[in-house]
């Protein structure tokens, strides 16, 4: 399987680093705006067994000969699109780690279509997968549920530490910010919190056939009680180190899914354990609880690359996780156990 690989950033080299190193898959093109990086080889900054050159567009490439595009830039589906688009016109599968991708017509149902209809013109399927949304709050909820009779409601959530990570995701959390600097950062649109909720939902509310018709967003600050450092820098007690942020979805009124999503730094210091936490009212309920969380930039990159095979395999068009033939195939028939 040849691949491309749009985007090579931190998520792009991991990615690159470990498709290199499945004997079934080989990189044959890497493409990235960043002019620093043009002209070089994928080897001077990761070990992978490609020679491969970085290029600046994919039309660069043209006479390269590839089975997937994966897409490693933007989170948004309006700012990934064009590119989906210049790939899948190339008669490129994609796989995208966006995380809007994951269910795409709930953002934007007019650009979700158009990319459905040129992937399936040209005989290729798209996938927005990761960590989070792509798995955790959703996939592995409709995974677990195959052992229910009947789903009721579904409740999850998942805490990590920020700590690895680098000022973009600290800033996007509204860690260093007085609480008052927080709701503003919110009001405006600087503290963003999870992005993937409305997707995560979208996508459970599918399996489950049930009909949503409330969704409900909240971002609260986390406070700490005592010091807290990251990166050689002090947060002190009564300042923000995070986000929780988490929705509610409701069909006449009654909640059918909750998902919480608590992300701060150093949440040991105050005792709190990093957790995937599933629970399922149903027949029987389920309690699940994975500790420590799975990794989310670990996971993120394993999603994409072992998702490959899938994603030639699959139906043409916008796809979601539910349609990998031979991973979710148990579930096709889902929907009428729990109407």
């Amino acid at each position: 399987m040849n691949i491309i690989i749009i985007g090579f950033g931190e998520m792009g080299k991991n990615i690159a680093q470990l498709a290199s190193k499945k004997e079934q898959i080989t990189i044959v093109g890497v493409v990235d705006i960043n002019p620093e990086l043009h002209g070089k080889l994928i080897k001077e900054f990761i070990e992978v067994k490609e020679e491969v050159t970085i290029v600046n567009e994919i039309a660069a490439l043209s006479d390269v000969e590839a089975d997937v595009a994966i897409i490693t830039t933007g989170s948004e589906i309006e700012n990934v699109a064009e590119t989906i688009l210049s790939a899948v016109k190339r008669n490129l599968n994609v796989v995208t780690i966006a995380e809007e991708m994951a269910y795409p017509w709930v953002k934007n149902r007019e650009l979700s279509e158009k990319i459905d209809v040129i992937s399936k013109q040209n005989n290729v399927s798209v996938l927005g997968t990761g960590i989070n949304p792509g798995f955790i709050l959703d996939t592995l909820i409709i995974v677990l549920s195959s052992v229910c009779y009947q789903v009721n409601k579904v409740k999850a959530t998942r805490i990590n530490d920020l700590s690895p990570f680098g000022p973009t995701v600290l800033n996007a959390q509204g860690v260093f910010r007085t609480v008052e600097a927080f709701h503003e950062g919110v009001e405006n649109g600087e503290i963003v919190g999870h992005v993937g909720f409305q997707q995560s939902v979208a996508l459970m509310a599918e399996a489950f056939g049930w009909d949503i018709d409330e969704v409900i967003e909240e971002k609260k600050p986390i406070i700490t009680n005592v010091d807290r450092y990251v990166k050689g820098q002090l947060i002190k007690k009564g300042m923000v180190v995070g986000c929780n942020h988490s929705v509610i979805a409701k069909s006449k009124g009654k909640i059918l899914i909750e998902l919480e999503h608590p992300q701060q730094v150093q949440p040991e210091a105050e005792g709190i354990k990093t957790k995937d936490e599933i629970i399922i009212e149903g027949i029987p309920n389920l309690h699940m609880t994975i500790a420590p969380e799975i990794p989310g930039g670990i996971g993120t990159v394993a999603m994409a690359v072992n998702v490959l095979p899938h994603v030639i395999k699959a139906k043409e068009g916008l796809i979601t996780m539910r349609d990998l033939p031979g991973l979710l195939s148990i579930f096709e028939n889902m929907t009428d156990q729990v109407k």
